[in-house]
C-alpha cells in the first residue's frame, strides 16, 4: 500500500512539473482528489502496520464488516455518478478519457466518503 501510494505521488509530481500546468480548477480537484485519497491509503496502512506490530490481525471481523458496507453504499452511490456522467457528457464539451477520469476519481472519493460516514455512524452494539 505504501508503494503504490508513493508511485502515485511521484506521478503527480511528475505530472506538475513537465506537464503545461495551468492550475485551473480542473487540475487543481483532480489532484486534490489524488492527495485525499493518497492520504487515505496510508491511514489505513498505518493503521494495519500498528495492528501486526501489536500482533493483532490486519483486519479484524469489524473492520472487515465496515470495508463490505462501505463498499456496497459506494457501489450504489458510483452508480449514479455514473449516470449523472454520462448525462452531463452530452451537455459539456469535456473530451471522453476527462469524463472517466472524473468518474473514476468520483468513485474512489465516493467510496472514502462512504467508509467515512459507515465508520462514524456505527453503533456502540458492533
Amino acid at each position: 500500500m505504501f508503494v503504490v501510494a508513493a508511485m502515485v505521488i511521484i506521478s503527480i509530481v511528475l505530472w506538475i512539473l513537465n506537464a503545461e500546468f495551468t492550475w485551473d480548477t480542473q487540475e487543481i480537484l483532480m489532484v486534490g482528489g489524488a492527495f485525499i485519497l493518497v492520504g487515505f491509503a496510508l491511514f489505513l496502512g498505518i493503521s494495519r502496520l500498528r495492528s501486526n506490530l501489536r500482533k493483532e490481525p490486519a483486519e479484524d471481523e469489524f473492520s472487515k464488516k465496515i470495508m463490505t458496507r462501505a463498499s456496497s453504499l459506494s457501489y450504489y452511490i458510483s452508480l449514479y455518478l455514473w449516470l449523472v456522467l454520462m448525462y452531463l457528457s452530452d451537455k459539456t464539451r469535456l473530451e471522453c478519457h476527462t469524463l472517466i477520469g472524473a468518474g473514476i476519481m468520483g468513485m474512489a472519493l465516493v467510496f472514502f466518503l462512504s467508509w467515512v460516514g459507515v465508520k462514524l455512524s456505527r453503533t456502540g452494539h458492533e
